[in-house]
């Protein structure tokens, strides 16, 4: 079985290889159509492309339609059993004609998502590809999950990744490549919260008294709520919008302010949504006759590193360590990803599996083109022996 093994891996090597031009030209067809997240013509156009170099006898694509985003499309085997769920997006972050078109620029390539995340859809698909060549698609269960509206949380793609990986053996993450490669176990969880306050609107001048101070309630609730921040815990509350009043005469009977919230522990989570309304309560109950009300809650739970995940992470580094890529683990990570949604199931996961590069969500954005074969390269070497240890 071993020597099988590396005789399919030798041959997927030199399949991957000969498609390494393949790659780069999809890539660039993928990055010159605007996929921003509101943009849902463009990330259909996408959607369209990516069935079109994926979708084959041994791999089906489902697209799912959306009222508001881009259709979020899954690819399957038809292998029987619980799945590898492997996981990506298709939208970026920048609106049409702000940052826009493929550049290569020397070894690197250039373009809103060519890191963030194409690259990485490009690697799943020429992996796939590549497994249907030596006829294993059909022995290993995959499911290839694309959704449309991560950059905004996966409002929609949430529901669908849980869905359809619910069983799922484990998951992989192909978000952008880390310096080093290092592979990423851990992510904050997010979370969105909204406190709105009420007082009473009176003259400045001839009715100070009369009034209650909106913002002055609000302010108070600030400075508790940042107050909450404890680095130590990996804990991060930061008030990133704050609007109230009508006018410097007006004793304003309206604030509102929002809030992101960041958590290593879904315990952490639970615990900090419980103590803002605390805190909102108190800060109300400081300024006679104001309310603050609070909304909003958990957006994403955090990638929690587990037993489970820190052996699925020793497998795959040693894949990748195998195609001449770095093995390292990566630090806590304070964005979040769809790696949290797979965890909040329940399911081991890994992340950021994609071409390495940096840049992403900047006009700087651009990707390593030299690590788009070896990133496939360790991804087909991992199914490969994840799909004969399941036979």
């Amino acid at each position: 079985m071993v020597g099988t093994i590396e005789r399919r891996i030798d041959e997927a090597r030199a399949f991957i290889a000969a498609r390494a031009a393949t790659m780069e030209r999809q890539l660039a067809e993928l990055v010159e159509e605007n996929s921003f997240t509101d943009n849902r013509e463009g990330g259909n156009k996408v959607g369209r492309l990516l069935a079109h170099y994926f979708t084959g006898p041994e791999l089906v694509c489902d697209a799912m339609p959306s009222p508001r985003f881009a259709d979020h499309l899954v690819f399957r085997t038809r292998a029987p059993g619980p799945p590898i769920a492997l996981v990506g997006h298709l939208d970026t972050v920048f609106p049409p004609g702000i940052f826009e078109g493929f550049r290569r620029d020397g070894e690197l390539a250039r373009g809103p998502g060519v890191l963030d995340m194409k690259g990485g859809l490009v690697v799943v698909g020429t992996a796939l590809a590549a497994l249907g060549e030596l006829g294993m698609l059909s022995e290993i269960p995959l499911c290839f999950i694309i959704v449309s509206d991560e950059e905004v949380g996966s409002p929609e793609g949430q529901k669908i990744i849980a869905d359809t990986a619910a069983g799922a053996t484990m998951g992989l993450v192909f978000e952008a490549g880390r310096a080093a490669d290092a592979i990423v176990t851990r992510r904050k969880g997010t979370g969105s919260i909204s406190a709105t306050a009420t007082g009473r609107a009176a003259h400045a001048g001839n009715a100070h008294e009369q009034g209650v101070n909106a913002i002055w309630a609000i302010s108070r609730f600030v400075d508790r709520a940042q107050s909450l921040t404890d680095y130590a815990r990996g804990t991060t509350v930061s008030v990133g919008r704050i609007e109230g009043g009508q006018g410097r005469n007006t004793v304003p009977d309206a604030a509102r302010v929002e809030i992101d919230i960041r958590f290593t522990s879904s315990a952490e989570a639970e615990r900090l949504v419980a103590r803002l309304a605390e805190e909102a309560a108190a800060a109300a109950s400081s300024v006679a006759g104001s309310r603050i009300e609070v909304s909003g809650g958990i957006s994403r739970l955090p990638l929690e590193r587990s037993a489970a995940s820190a052996s699925l992470c020793s497998a795959y580094a040693a894949c990748a360590r195998a195609c001449g890529l770095g093995d390292a683990e990566a630090p806590l990570v304070g964005g979040g990803s769809d790696a949290n949604t797979l965890s909040a199931l329940g399911i081991p996961c890994i992340d950021a599996l994609g071409p390495r590069g940096a840049g992403f969500h900047t006009k700087e954005e651009h990707v390593e083109l030299a690590t788009l074969v070896p990133k496939t390269e360790a991804l087909t070497r991992f199914l490969l022996a994840a799909g004969a240890r399941d036979r």
